[in-house]
C-alpha cells in the first residue's frame, strides 16, 4: 500500500524547505487550515493523517503495532523519506509534537528543525515534574473516554478549544472528534496519556520552537518550561490564548512566532 493512501498525504506549494504539519488526538489534517495557505505560498507543505485518524486507511491500524508512539514516529520518517525535499521542518501539534521528536531520535540529523505546539513528554505529575494531571485524573479521563467517547467529546470540545475559539471552531473540533473511530480513539488515548518520553527528550540538539498557549487545559506552561530547560537548542514562546489549539484560535500569533523561528534557522522570506 502506498504511503499516500495509508496516511492520506497531500502536498501543497513549492520551495527549498519542506514543512510537514502533523495533527493531534481526535483530529486530522484539517486542523491546519489557517496555517496551510500562509506557508504553502513559499514552502513545500505536506499534510497527512496519522494512521488510524482522518481519512487514513483505518485497516492498517494495529493495536499491537501502534501500542507506542514509536510506530507513528516510524510512519512520519517514511513520509519524510518519500516526500521530503531539501531542508525538512516538522510542526507537530499535541501528541504529534512528541511523535516528531521520536522520529528525529530514530533518524538523527534528518530534520532541520521542529516546532512543538502544545506538546508534552508526560502528562502525569510526579515528585519533580508537573505534567498537568495526577495518575488518578488520567485514569478517570480514560474511563470517561472508554465509557462514552462521544459524550466525552461533546463535553470536552469547548473546553479544549477554549474561550479564544469561536463557537464555530468548537463545533468543528467536536465534528472532528465525532468522525474519529471510537475504538481507535480509546486505544490511542491510552497510548498518549500513559506514555512517558522524558528520557527521550533529554539533550536533543535539534533546533526546536516550543509554542503553546498561556492557558492550556491539557498542557500547563510548566511543561513548556521543562522542555525548554532540557532541550539545549530550544526557544519557548507563549501565545496569549486560552485553549489547546492555538493554530486555530490564534493563527496569526502562531505564524508570526514560526516565521521568526524560521528566520533564525536561515529559512526566512527570500
Amino acid at each position: 500500500m502506498s504511503l499516500q493512501k495509508r496516511n492520506n498525504v497531500h502536498i501543497t506549494g513549492d520551495g527549498s524547505v519542506t514543512l510537514i504539519l502533523a495533527h493531534g488526538f481526535g483530529c486530522d489534517q484539517s486542523m491546519w487550515k489557517f496555517l496551510l495557505p500562509h506557508f504553502s505560498a513559499r514552502m513545500r507543505v505536506i499534510t497527512f493523517d496519522l494512521t488510524g485518524a482522518g481519512e487514513s486507511d483505518l485497516q492498517t491500524y494495529d493495536r499491537q503495532t501502534y501500542g507506542s508512539l514509536w510506530a507513528h514516529a516510524s510512519d512520519l520518517n517514511a513520509i519524510i523519506d518519500e516526500y521530503g525535499e531539501g531542508s525538512v521542518i516538522v510542526v507537530g501539534h499535541s501528541v504529534s509534537a512528541m511523535v516528531a521528536l521520536l522520529a528525529e531520535r530514530l533518524q538523527p540529523g534528518r530534520l532541520a528543525g521542529l516546532v512543538m505546539i502544545g506538546g508534552s513528554p508526560c502528562y502525569v505529575d510526579s515528585d519533580d515534574y508537573v505534567g498537568g494531571f495526577s495518575l488518578e485524573e488520567v485514569q478517570g479521563l480514560l474511563c470517561a473516554i472508554d465509557e462514552n467517547y462521544l459524550g466525552w467529546s461533546s463535553t470536552m470540545a469547548p473546553v479544549l478549544m477554549g474561550a479564544s475559539g469561536e463557537p464555530s471552531l468548537q463545533e468543528e473540533l467536536l465534528s472532528s472528534f465525532s468522525r474519529t473511530d471510537g475504538q481507535i480513539a480509546r486505544h490511542f488515548a491510552r497510548v498518549i496519556f500513559l506514555s512517558d518520553h522524558r528520557q527521550d527528550v533529554v539533550g536533543l540538539q535539534l533546533p526546536t520552537l516550543i509554542l503553546q498557549s498561556r492557558e492550556d487545559p491539557v498542557v500547563p506552561v510548566a511543561v513548556g518550561q521543562y522542555l525548554n530547560g532540557i532541550l539545549p537548542n530550544s526557544q519557548l514562546v507563549l501565545i496569549d490564548n486560552l485553549g489547546h489549539y492555538p493554530q486555530l484560535s490564534a493563527p496569526s500569533a502562531c505564524t508570526a512566532a514560526m516565521e521568526d523561528y524560521f528566520a533564525k534557522l536561515g529559512f526566512g522570506h527570500e
